[in-house]
């Protein structure tokens, strides 16, 4: 558990989970989170995600080491997750993302995401934190 909370807040240190809402998630999604491993053994990355709720699931987050990033850790996480997701009955997968974030944007349209026509959603996780919803239909 702290390595995922320590992970979080290195991926994001400007709007990491707080300790309390990670807790939760792990315990209401234990099947739905995903962590990678480096060579050390230790922890360089997770996806978490909501299980199907009438067909439909969300990624709640991705984070990736720096140290690591790049190097295809977080597209086999998506992967997996989508996979996961796909058997467990979800229709479709939606996420939000910074809209400054380009990477994450690339990465998530490579995997046929696609951002939301109405654009960046000012202030939606509050003041200054904009996002950026994207769909991804999955097929059988």
């Amino acid at each position: 558990m702290s390595e995922l909370i320590d992970l979080d807040h290195h991926a994001f240190p400007a709007d990491p989970f707080p300790f309390s809402l990670m807790r939760q998630f792990m315990d209401m999604y234990p099947d739905h989170l995903l962590v990678a491993e480096g060579d050390d053994g230790r922890i360089c990355g997770y996806a978490l995600a909501t299980p199907p709720n009438k067909g439909q699931s969300w990624i709640v987050s991705l984070a990736v080491d720096r140290g690591v990033r790049g190097k295809g850790v977080g597209r086999q996480l998506m992967l997996e997750s989508l996979k996961s997701l796909r058997a467990a009955g979800a229709r479709t997968v939606r996420l939000w993302v910074e809209p400054t974030n380009v990477h994450a944007i690339a990465l998530y349209e490579s995997l046929r995401f696609v951002p939301d026509p109405a654009g960046p959603r000012p202030d939606h996780f509050g003041p200054g934190a904009h996002r950026l919803l994207m769909s991804l239909a999955l097929s059988g």
